[in-house]
């Protein structure tokens, strides 16, 4: 098995988890690191008594992306910079042919979905999407059921991702520690955790999209934004007809459980809910001889990984991940998220921010790789 040289630029909470978690595989080795804050690095994490810089005394650590590029002999890149600023990194690991794992949202606007886009065809390399949820067992299930024909065709989706975690809590500022995203960006277009295990069972782009804001309801807070809406509402349609309906919070008072989806088909339905952190599946299907309604347990471990003690992260979904986007760019293996896969759940919700702006009109939406595709939003 090839030896992977990893380097991993965004050293906030998520990108520090990535390095500890890489440094777990066998074939792995990260050798740098990079962040124009060094406390990242050299500063003792939070609820631990040992730095990065401790803990990994022969990785290279950089404040400059660029000479981190040019001075180490990388596979790929790991890029957990804030969710807004993701596509720059992206392309200038892609044009020196270094294997790339994006965190999601790919892109922030339609520009950088073409440059990226591009720069993806040009590159010898590979670029794949770090989509956590894909990897949840709902996901695993859901094509499972789907290809069994248990489900028939879905035709009609909701998600919800409700974060409920109040702005003044502990939790919320060490996740505001190294940026601002997490106020700045609109509800609606952090969508990939909602829509990305959905479109697995659509073989379709989503086209159209109308979309509402609720103004602002929730207490102030040094964390708000005065500037965007607690809540948002969306709904996709394909050119076909399936629809996918959305709700995501920027803020609320609700302590509901992050991730709901349900799955209406024309043979079944299946639903992934969670109250008060007690998450359960439940599916009924026609072509069964028992049509009532089936429960299973629904936490997010995925089934492939269950018996595995290293599988951590969010679950073992975030283990999953990396498994996956390891053994592609070493073996040619797993099943790693492609960047297309990440733009169909990543474009959705730039386009219906644009919707809410115009009071819900409905807007068509484009991709890179089709015809018509321009940055400009009609």
């Amino acid at each position: 098995m090839k030896q992977l040289r990893i380097g991993v630029v965004g050293l906030g909470h998520r990108g520090r988890d990535m390095v500890k978690l890489s440094s777990s595989f066998e074939n792995v080795e990260v050798v740098a690191t990079c962040d124009i804050r060094p406390h990242n690095w050299y500063q003792k994490q939070w609820l631990s008594d040992k730095s990065l810089s401790e803990m990994f005394p022969e990785t290279a650590f950089y404040e400059n992306y660029d000479n981190m590029l040019e001075s180490e002999k990388l596979d790929a890149v790991i890029v957990e910079t804030g969710a807004d600023i993701h596509a720059e990194f992206c392309i200038k690991a892609l044009e020196k042919n270094i294997n790339v794992l994006s965190d999601i949202p790919n892109v922030a606007n339609l520009k950088e979905a073409e440059a990226l886009w591009q720069a993806s065809l040009r590159s010898e390399a590979e670029i794949y999407t770090g989509a956590n949820p894909n990897y949840q067992k709902f996901t695993y299930l859901l094509k499972e059921f789907y290809a069994k024909g248990l489900l028939g065709k879905p035709y009609c989706m909701e998600a919800e991702y409700i974060h409920w975690h109040m702005p003044s809590g502990e939790e919320d500022i060490h996740l505001n520690e190294n940026g601002d995203w997490r106020k700045l960006l609109i509800p609606i277009r952090y969508c990939t955790h909602s829509l990305g295990p959905l479109l697995t069972v659509v073989d379709e782009e989503l086209r159209y999209v109308s979309c509402f804001g609720t103004g602002q309801h929730a207490d102030e807070s040094e964390y708000s934004n005065r500037s965007k809406d607690d809540m948002m509402c969306a709904q996709f349609k394909t050119e076909s007809g399936v629809v996918i309906r959305l709700m995501r919070n920027g803020r609320c008072r609700a302590k509901i459980g992050h991730h709901n989806y349900r799955v209406f088909g024309t043979q079944g339905y299946m639903e992934r809910i969670e109250r008060y952190n007690k998450p359960v599946i439940r599916y009924n299907s026609m072509k069964e001889l028992d049509t009532e309604m089936k429960e299973i347990s629904g936490e997010f471990t995925p089934p492939t990984y269950a018996n595995d003690p290293k599988a951590v992260g969010h679950g073992g979904m975030d283990y999953a991940m990396l498994d996956n986007f390891f053994k592609a760019i070493s073996e040619g293996k797993g099943e790693p998220i492609t960047l297309k896969e990440g733009l169909k759940m990543t474009l959705p919700g730039i386009y219906a921010e644009e919707s809410a702006k115009r009071n819900g009109a409905v807007l068509t939406m484009r991709y890179p790789w089709e015809d018509g595709w321009t940055t400009e939003i009609e």
